[in-house]
């Protein structure tokens, strides 16, 4: 077939997956905006909308120079503007860079759930603003952009590290500053259910979620080739998330008598992530054990944060934090050289070497990310400060922030 009938299939793949990725803001916009209480909800969504506004402009201003441009180890220092920008990516220079736009607000928006309901607006365009111009292109440029983790041979083939570690981490670190909801613990640190007013409108976000990370994964692969990558990546993709709801349903209605949707749901997303990093070099059947484990993991990662009274109403720690590192680490567990591995993973043989590796990139970008932006929150603190007064919060910052009602036929009481 003609070369420029292969480049051109190959563009408008990575365009579809980009749209798809992009769609995605629609599903994390759902789930969280149902996730919360009704006072809350346009208030999340004007987050999610900005998210991805702001990534699409500061990744075109800076953030794609930071992650893909010539420098050293660490950053990029060239391609501003997309001005003489190196593309390594084998597409045209536009298509890539309209691709990792798209990941860089899915980074963003992650933390979006964990500080809901008592952010100060300004204080998130802020952060938001910070992570896509410099703390995600900077882990790119570590991983994808041939930066010193790549360099010894850490590999995260769609983004469990780059995106959901980074965005897990982030999340945490603000949630853990922020404190918590007025009314989530009592004295005891035991925690109090602050119920999500619209599940169904969580239940389509997910399935949104889920559609869109078929981009997310076959789509990071930047050519169709035969079909034969991109088909693996695919299935590998449904069976991880399609388990991950079945152990994590399970493992709630063990603990606590009945089979939750909400956790669920965050199981879904749970083995959507994990499978993120080894998605091309697994098989099926490790995709199912991925996948399996991850929904345990979400059920029993909310179950952790709360213990340390950190407050986070959507779990996405424990689905993009925790998961991104089980899917990282389970690269050098599963992976197959026959899949296109640099060396086998321990299961096949290729010993401690390459899950060491996968290790050491996860304590790297997890301590980069706590670090980085534990100091912005920290500076925000001190400063403007970052949640909004107690009078606003109990009212509900839709009001407070934006001046809208998000169901204004309905009279909102106060709720704790």
């Amino acid at each position: 077939m003609d070369e420029t009938i292969i480049n051109g299939i190959n563009t408008v793949w990575v365009l579809l997956g980009a749209f798809l990725v992009i769609f995605m803001q629609a599903g994390f916009g759902m789930l969280e905006a149902g996730f919360i209480r009704a006072k809350n909800s346009s208030n999340l969504i004007m987050k999610n909308f900005i998210d991805f506004c702001f990534a699409s402009m500061v990744f075109f201003l800076v953030g794609y120079a930071f992650m893909f441009g010539n420098g050293n180890s660490i950053i990029g220092f060239s391609g501003f503007l997309l001005l003489d920008a190196p593309n390594q990516s084998g597409i045209p220079l536009y298509a890539f860079v309209l691709f990792q736009a798209a990941f860089a607000g899915a980074a963003a928006t992650i933390v979006a759930g964990a500080v809901a309901e008592r952010m100060k607006f300004k204080v998130y365009l802020i952060y938001s603003v910070i992570l896509s111009a410099f703390i995600y292109p900077v882990v790119g440029h570590w991983i994808w952009g041939g930066g010193w983790l790549s360099q010894i041979g850490f590999t995260d083939f769609a983004g469990s590290t780059v995106v959901h570690t980074v965005g897990g981490s982030s999340a945490l670190i603000a949630a853990y500053l922020l404190g918590p909801r007025i009314g989530k613990f009592n004295k005891d640190g035991s925690p109090n259910i602050l119920a999500g007013h619209n599940i169904p409108m969580a239940a389509l976000g997910t399935f949104i979620l889920w559609f869109g990370w078929f981009g997310f994964n076959a789509g990071s692969t930047l050519a169709v080739g035969d079909g034969e990558l991109i088909s693996l990546i695919a299935l590998n993709t449904c069976l991880a998330a399609a388990i991950g709801g079945i152990t994590s349903m399970l493992a709630v209605w063990g603990r606590w008598g009945k089979p939750d949707l909400s956790m669920t749901m965050n199981g879904i997303l749970g083995g959507l992530v994990a499978i993120t990093a080894p998605c091309a070099f697994v098989s099926p059947g490790a995709a199912i054990i991925i996948g399996a484990l991850a929904g345990i993991f979400v059920v029993y990662g909310v179950v952790w944060v709360e213990k340390f009274c950190v407050d986070d109403p959507v779990g996405a720690v424990a689905v993009h934090g925790v998961n991104g590192i089980w899917g990282t680490l389970a690269v050098g567990i599963f992976g197959q050289k026959a899949l296109g591995l640099a060396q086998e993973g321990l299961i096949f043989g290729g010993g401690f070497t390459q899950l060491g590796i996968q290790l050491f990139g996860v304590l790297a970008v997890v301590s980069f990310c706590i670090i980085s932006m534990g100091i912005v929150f920290k500076i925000i603190k001190s400063t403007v400060g970052l949640r909004v007064d107690k009078m606003e919060e109990l009212k509900g910052l839709d009001i407070g922030e934006h001046g809208i009602d998000s169901y204004s036929d309905f009279q909102l009481f106060l709720t704790k």
